[in-house]
């Protein structure tokens, strides 16, 4: 595999390209897709689809702190350049919404993520890499910018707001590693969010709302 700054360089001029003409109109017309299936649906708080953004992209490509590439060929290799997210009221909507994903859309890869110790509290949400729908591959996009795939998470408010603020605090933070009280801190908030997840859900499950 080649390795160079010039070839990285290619890869971005590469992908800017593919970003701003296909990628771009093709996640508004992605979102529309999955918002029109979901659709009469009660209790989906928002659909959100992104085209991953290019510095976020080349981040990804290369070999962390270099300029050489992780991948023979980032452009097909690297899955989330759509990335799609669901976000539900309560944890039992996330199985209702699971079960129409797979219904609608042809998964290749499915991970339910969690902590790997029930005494840790942590991520969690359903992860998705999902065939792309030829009906959303819209008139006017080269076909050689459109991916076969793009990834979808499942997530309920509580686990949405928790991991995008973990995300920005603990990965984004000027690159100094958190100390271990701010670890800890963010482990209690994660309990927090875990806890309401359950008692949001088992109050609406005993109220007996229907399940829609």
């Amino acid at each position: 595999m080649k390795s160079s700054k010039p070839r990285a360089d290619a890869l971005l001029q590469q992908y800017q390209t593919r970003h701003d003409e296909g990628l771009l109109p093709l996640a508004e017309e992605l979102q529309l897709h999955i918002a029109g299936l979901l659709k009469g649906h009660e209790r989906v708080d928002r659909v959100s689809v992104r085209a991953k953004a290019p510095a976020s992209f080349i981040r990804k490509a290369l070999v962390a702190g270099e300029v050489d590439l992780k991948y023979d060929d980032p452009i097909s290799q690297i899955q989330d350049q759509i990335g799609a997210r669901i976000i539900t009221f309560y944890k039992s909507d996330v199985d209702r919404i699971d079960g129409l994903i797979k219904k609608y859309f042809k998964p290749i890869e499915f991970k339910n993520r969690v902590p790997e110790s029930e005494w840790e509290f942590g991520y969690f949400g359903h992860h998705y890499v999902l065939v792309m729908p030829s009906d959303v591959k819209i008139d006017g996009i080269d076909f050689a910018h459109i991916p076969d795939f793009f990834e979808l998470q499942i997530k309920t408010l509580f686990q949405h707001a928790w991991s995008e603020a973990n995300h920005d605090l603990g990965y984004k933070s000027d690159g100094a590693l958190l100390k271990p009280d701010e670890k800890r801190k963010l482990a209690f908030t994660s309990a927090q969010a875990w806890g309401a997840d359950q008692i949001f859900d088992e109050l609406f499950q005993v109220r007996g709302q229907g399940t829609s």
